[in-house]
C-alpha cells in the first residue's frame, strides 16, 4: 500500500479517534446516545471509498475490540460490539462498500457523476436506512424488545444523523476540490 494511502488512512482514523472524544448525549428511551463518530464513518466511506474505507474503518473497529477506550464515552472493548450500540459497529464496518456500491450503480443509472443532492440522497439512505436496518435489528435481538420497538426508539436520531449527513457531504465534496484522493 502506498505512503499516500496509509496517510489518508491514518488521518481518518485519528479523526474518529477525536470524534469519539466528544461526550454523546444519552436519550433515555434507548441505551444508545447520540454520538459523532457516525459523521466520521460517514466522511471516511465518502472521502476514502469503499475499499480504503472499509479498512478504515475495521482497523478502527479492531482497535475497539482489543480494548483501546476510542468509542464514544470512552468505550472499548469486545463487550461494547455485543451491546445495544453492536449493531452501529456492524453497519459501520460494512457503510463504506455498500455506500461506494450504490453511487456507482447510481452514476450509472443516471448516465454521469453525482451532484451534491444525489450524492446526498444517496448517502441518506445507506447512513439512515441501511445502518437503522442493522442497527435496530441488532438492538431489538439483544434488548429482547420487537423490531418495531427498537425502530421507533431510533427515530429520535434521524433529524440529527440528517444534519451530519449532510455536512458529510459538503465537506467531501469541497475536500475533494483541493485534495486529490484516489479511491
Amino acid at each position: 500500500m502506498k505512503n499516500k494511502n496509509l496517510t489518508q488512512i491514518a488521518l481518518m482514523i485519528a479523526l474518529l479517534i477525536v470524534l469519539g472524544a466528544i461526550p454523546g448525549i444519552p436519550i433515555g428511551i434507548i441505551p444508545v446516545p447520540i454520538v459523532l463518530q457516525n459523521f466520521g464513518i460517514i466522511l471516511a466511506s465518502l472521502l476514502l471509498g469503499g475499499k480504503k474505507g472499509t479498512i478504515t474503518i475495521a482497523i478502527f473497529l479492531f482497535l475497539a475490540a482489543i480494548g483501546l477506550p476510542i468509542l464514544s464515552g470512552f468505550r472499548g472493548g469486545l463487550a461494547v460490539f455485543l451491546g445495544p450500540t453492536g449493531g452501529y459497529l456492524l453497519a459501520w464496518l460494512l457503510t463504506p462498500s455498500v455506500l461506494a456500491g450504490l453511487t456507482q450503480l447510481t452514476q450509472r443509472i443516471l448516465g454521469r457523476p453525482l451532484n451534491w443532492f444525489s450524492t446526498t440522497a444517496v448517502t441518506l439512505v445507506v447512513g439512515i436506512v441501511f445502518i437503522y436496518l442493522i442497527a435496530c435489528s441488532w438492538l431489538a435481538v439483544q434488548s429482547h424488545m420487537p423490531f418495531s420497538t427498537a425502530l421507533s426508539a431510533n427515530l429520535l436520531f434521524i433529524p440529527g444523523d440528517v444534519i451530519k449527513i449532510i455536512i458529510a457531504v459538503t465537506v467531501a465534496k469541497r475536500l475533494r476540490k483541493i485534495i486529490p484522493i484516489n479511491n
